[in-house]
């Protein structure tokens, strides 16, 4: 892989994994709700989402190990969750969301196989010595990801590794030869 001795960090660069950054943009398409669970209302909502045997699996995934008394309380009002709770809650509301509209998106993404444009721009070396830096290094690419099942599955279950492996075959492989320039991107911008 070229420049792969070349991380954030590493010798003043600037930038964050493009796996790291498409998940961030996919999580901007999707709609969570807004209210946060610290308040009366987002935490109903979020319940009120998670009822259901799937819900019921996506908090047992995310660890609030409660009774159903104790979340029936929850669901009235007349009992509040401790904040570990709460962030269970969220995150488990956030994974199933996250199930329950990754095939839409991805179709919304692929647009049956004209696919979607990505930008990205490479990590910032400004702040490197000049004998550190790479040479020859454009600024913003694009490319069109015209398959985007395996992205979308890989942010969906939560999978950072195999969202960058997805990552780096669809979007940073068409780039050619300099697509290391891009693993680690100051951005990456996308919409559906």
């Amino acid at each position: 892989m070229p420049y792969n001795n070349l991380v954030p960090g590493h010798y003043n660069m600037a930038g964050r994994l493009a796996a790291e950054l498409v998940a961030e943009q996919l999580d901007e398409l999707v709609t969570f709700i807004a209210s946060p669970p610290a308040t009366a209302r987002g935490l109903a909502a979020r319940l009120r989402y998670l009822a259901g045997t799937r819900g019921s699996e996506a908090l047992r995934r995310a660890g609030v190990a409660v009774t159903p008394r104790t979340l029936a309380r929850w669901r009235a009002g007349s009992q509040r969750p401790t904040p570990a709770n709460r962030a269970r809650v969220d995150l488990a509301y956030r994974t199933l969301r996250r199930r329950n509209v990754a095939d839409h998106l991805a179709r919304r993404l692929g647009r049956a196989g004209r696919g979607t444009q990505v930008e990205i721009h490479p990590g910032d070396t400004s702040g490197v010595d000049p004998r550190h830096q790479r040479a020859g290094v454009a600024g913003f690419r694009r490319v069109t990801v015209r398959h985007w099942e395996g992205i979308v599955d890989a942010w969906a279950v939560g999978d950072l590794d195999e969202l960058r492996g997805e990552v780096e075959d669809a979007v940073l492989e068409p780039l050619g030869s300099d697509w290391g320039a891009y693993e680690y991107s100051t951005g990456v911008g996308f919409a559906a």
